[in-house]
């Protein structure tokens, strides 16, 4: 046997690991019992069983100041502020950031009331359903567990027979490769093991039960059945947020939890408790980024869970090791990125409300309306119970086409320091009842993880359109897509800063449910008048750097019943003629010939258009 010298701090970590699994991996062991070591682990010991060594405890106080500590990964453990947040060994402090800190340590002090909670839940002999991010699962499964004193069966699909009966802690999830079948043997095989004391955790439920299919599937009715035969097992299962669990699977669970981002104040283990910001920052990050504060801080952290967090924070100070001074702002900027590279679809915008002409009323109502987002995390403590109410949710913009709506969107996300996805309403249609509200539940889960963020559904009335009596297949599908976003609607996390916009030239056709003020405040973003038509002309002239001098006036009549994108067309084939054709523009006679050619051409592109459509 490999003699090791284990270090511990209270006597529940060494009784811990002491009673861990012989069979179960050292790593594991040491990882869910907050243990440290006195040497590193060579390469490969952290793959043999607990039955490869002599352990040797030695306690805390026993080891002398400055003596070199290893956590279970191998990263450097050190007694002091910090030593708790290494690897887990100590309670941490409420008052002091810590030293460093781990995913793991991260997600269990981000989570703490809600570990204690289902692992009470166990404890009663109650099964428990946990909604959350994937990446957050392993580390919940084994502290809620441990906290519950009870032994873990875990559904790792490993469809190993040598260990289907072991009963150790918990040792990790699904190996790569695994599939649904071995995971459904190895759930009959833990159910017919399954004693007094034991919990059987299903990492995956809503994999097993079929995906993001919400309908009892013939994979879901599999796993309903075989739960619900076997009423006297404790389950703790985890889904995750963006995937529907069937209602007659879940309510085989006794209790549902949600865990989604991040809570604004940590509470501790121990007692006390202290912002995000102070919990979860380490000193090194915090002295990095100098002059850090928590409301703003968490406005730009919100929807990120403990560990996106971390690997935030951590690629913060990458991507700035070369920078002498960075900013807070540098460090918003670069978390905002970090976000989008999450995901595909969300974007940093670039259009901010200078880049759109006219619509100065819109525009003062909607950074008013952004105003109050801002200053809702300012409330006093008394009427923190009044944000989710005064706070926007959303806007539907409606109007003729080419008016600037989506643009309006993107300066309000930059106004925001948000990121924002576009979607044209007819990708997230579907025939079939569950697909369109899939789609819509991991957008809006994608937007909380991104925040601050804008979803802007373009076409808004193709998925939001007045719910229908008719029984078909479509309209069933129509109407659950509209019932998905007003749950996604109501159920908004005032703390999230987070917006949905709908673009729409049909607001008569919207569901009324939507217009409802606590949902959707409406815009009607019409043509512009001549005043917003000279506005209009004055930034595209300069942004296509033309001077067009005394041309303004008469352009700005000569555009009536113009939307924006019929007037920045004038000045693209401008600076298409002057760049491509190098014809000579400077003289403001040859500017006005040019510019009254390509209007005569859209007039009368528009006529003919007109006039083939009275044809038809």
């Amino acid at each position: 046997m490999i003699p090791l010298r284990v270090v511990y701090t209270a006597e529940r970590n060494r009784r811990d690991l002491a009673a861990s699994s012989r069979e179960t991996m050292l790593a594991a062991a040491l990882h869910v019992s907050g243990c440290v070591l006195l040497e590193p682990l060579r390469s490969g010991w952290r793959q043999l069983p607990m039955s490869a060594f002599r352990l040797t405890f030695i306690p805390v106080d026993q080891v002398g100041p400055g003596t070199p500590l290893y956590a279970a990964d191998g990263s450097p453990a050190s007694v002091g502020a910090g030593f708790g947040q290494v690897g887990d060994l100590t309670e941490p402090d409420p008052s002091q950031r810590p030293v460093g800190i781990t995913d793991e340590a991260a997600t269990r002090l981000a989570y703490e009331p809600e570990i204690a909670e289902v692992a009470s839940l166990l404890r009663a002999d109650l099964s428990v359903l946990v909604v959350s991010d994937k990446i957050v699962v392993p580390y919940l499964a084994e502290h809620i567990v441990r906290r519950a004193g009870r032994e873990a069966l875990i559904v790792d699909a490993s469809g190993d027979d040598d260990d289907e009966e072991d009963g150790g802690p918990l040792s990790g999830l699904p190996a790569a490769g695994s599939t649904r079948q071995r995971q459904m043997a190895r759930l009959r095989t833990l159910i017919r093991a399954a004693k007094p004391g034991h919990v059987i955790v299903i990492p995956h439920l809503d994999l097993l039960a079929g995906g993001a299919d919400s309908g009892l599937s013939a994979e879901a009715r599999e796993v309903t059945e075989l739960l619900y035969a076997s009423a006297d097992r404790v389950v703790l299962a985890f889904a995750d947020l963006s995937l529907r669990v069937p209602e007659v699977l879940a309510a085989r669970l006794s209790r549902r939890l949600a865990l989604e981002g991040s809570p604004r104040t940590v509470c501790f283990p121990g007692g006390g408790e202290a912002p995000l910001e102070r919990a979860l920052v380490t000193e090194q990050e915090a002295m990095r980024f100098a002059g850090l504060e928590s409301a703003d801080f968490y406005k730009h952290v919100a929807g990120l869970n403990p560990v996106r967090l971390r690997q935030a924070m951590r690629y913060a100070m990458q991507v700035h090791e070369g920078n002498p001074n960075p900013r807070v702002e540098d460090l918003r900027d670069t978390i905002r990125s970090f976000k989008t590279h999450l995901v595909t679809n969300f974007e940093i915008p670039k259009i901010t409300f200078a880049d759109i002409g006219g619509y100065d009323q819109v525009k003062a109502e909607l950074q008013e309306a952004l105003h109050v987002m801002e200053a809702s995390q300012f409330l006093p403590e008394a009427d923190r119970q009044l944000k989710g109410e005064i706070v926007p949710r959303g806007f539907i913009f409606h109007g003729p086409a080419g008016t600037g709506k989506t643009l309006l969107a993107k300066a309000i996300a930059n106004e925001m320091n948000g990121t924002i996805q576009v979607v044209s309403g007819p990708e997230v249609t579907s025939k079939w009842v569950g697909e369109g509200e899939g789609k819509v539940r991991e957008l809006f889960a994608e937007a909380r993880r991104n925040a601050p963020s804008v979803i802007v559904f373009d076409e808004f009335d193709s998925i939001a359109a007045r719910r229908s009596s008719w029984e078909d297949g479509g309209s069933r599908a129509a109407n659950a897509m509209v019932a998905q976003i007003l749950t996604e609607m109501d159920g908004f996390r005032p703390d999230v800063p987070m917006l949905v916009i709908g673009t729409t030239n049909r607001i008569d056709i919207i569901d009324p449910a939507l217009l409802r003020p606590s949902r959707f405040r409406s815009f009607h973003i019409d043509l512009p008048d001549v005043e917003g038509r000279r506005a209009i002309v004055h930034v595209h002239a300069r942004r296509y750097h033309i001077e067009v001098g005394e041309l303004l006036e008469p352009i700005a009549k000569a555009t009536e019943g113009w939307n924006g994108d019929q007037i920045a067309s004038i000045f693209r084939g401008v600076y298409i003629a002057k760049w491509l054709r190098r014809e000579s523009l400077d003289a403001p006679e040859e500017l006005a010939t040019r510019i009254g050619a390509i209007i005569g051409g859209i007039q009368k592109a528009a006529q003919d258009m007109r006039v083939s459509q009275e044809g038809q």
